[in-house]
């Protein structure tokens, strides 16, 4: 039995253990006392330090979770495993790859007119729906730049339909746009340029790590996206083989674009896959 009083502003616990013994002839009650103060002092400490090392394991997992969550918003996955795995991510050259490149036309003015808050939340609307077309199609979104939007198909693992998948992404994007501005008052309209080639990937940057791809096929969809007019999806003639079973092409024309010169490009001039897409 213990028992616990204060004393001054202590607490002193004492165990109290009794047993029978003989003295003299005579049958006697012993009673025992042990301060066993310091023994639960030193339990009650190690509860204390058990429950503060969970709690800071619990603290630590919810933020392990946190950064995983972020980084891989900034990366794909298997990046991010490599990134973990070594702290650092070896630059990787994709060939060949598809690059979706989006942005929205008048942008800048609506930002400028409209309610930052409605603006910014109807981006992020958007944008999530962009995400999980392209995840549908084996797109990886890369980046977004304001209101532009890259993703590659084709990285980081290799296949060989990535420019119709890209042209099945970036067709669904276009249909999602038509369908949300026939229900809301803010129309969207997007000019969209896919190019195939080849890409570097890698992690950039010291203070704020940022995964992107660089190379001839980020730059070849750059320039066919500002050849696009609104709610129009250009793509390099030379991708016209893998997609003409599914898409409608416009006839081939040549343009001269910065830093490659004359170039044959098309349009998916009807958008609508000549077959269900999948």
């Amino acid at each position: 039995m213990e028992v616990r009083t204060k004393v001054k502003h202590r607490t002193l616990v004492v165990e109290l253990s009794a047993h029978e013994a003989e003295y003299e002839g005579n049958t006697l009650i012993v009673i025992e006392g042990q301060n066993i103060s310091r023994l639960r002092e030193t339990e009650a400490m190690i509860d204390s330090y058990a429950a503060m090392v969970d709690k800071r394991t619990r603290e630590l997992e919810r933020e392990n979770r946190r950064v995983e969550k972020l980084l891989l918003n900034m990366m794909p996955k298997s990046v991010y495993e490599e990134f973990m795995t070594f702290g650092c991510v070896t630059p990787r050259l994709f060939e060949p790859v598809t690059v979706i490149m989006l942005d929205f036309v008048g942008f800048t003015k609506m930002a400028a007119a409209g309610d930052p808050n409605v603006t910014v939340s109807e981006l992020n609307s958007i944008f999530t729906a962009f995400d999980q077309i392209g995840e549908q199609h084996g797109s990886e979104r890369i980046k977004t730049i304001g209101d532009c939007y890259m993703a590659v198909t084709g990285l980081p693992h290799s296949t060989p339909d990535h420019a119709l998948s890209a042209a099945r992404v970036a067709a669904k994007m276009m249909r999602f746009l038509e369908r949300r501005n026939q229900t809301h008052p803010h129309t969207w309209r997007a000019r969209i340029g896919i190019a195939s080639g080849s890409v570097v990937g890698s992690v950039v940057g010291v203070q704020k790590y940022v995964y992107d791809v660089f190379g001839p096929a980020v730059n070849m969809a750059a320039r066919l996206q500002a050849q696009s007019n609104p709610m129009e999806i250009t793509v390099c003639d030379s991708m016209r083989d893998e997609l003409i079973e599914d898409f409608k092409l416009s006839e081939a024309e040549t343009v001269s674009l910065r830093g490659f010169g004359d170039t044959r490009i098309a349009r998916l001039k009807h958008y609508q896959p000549n077959r269900k897409v999948a």
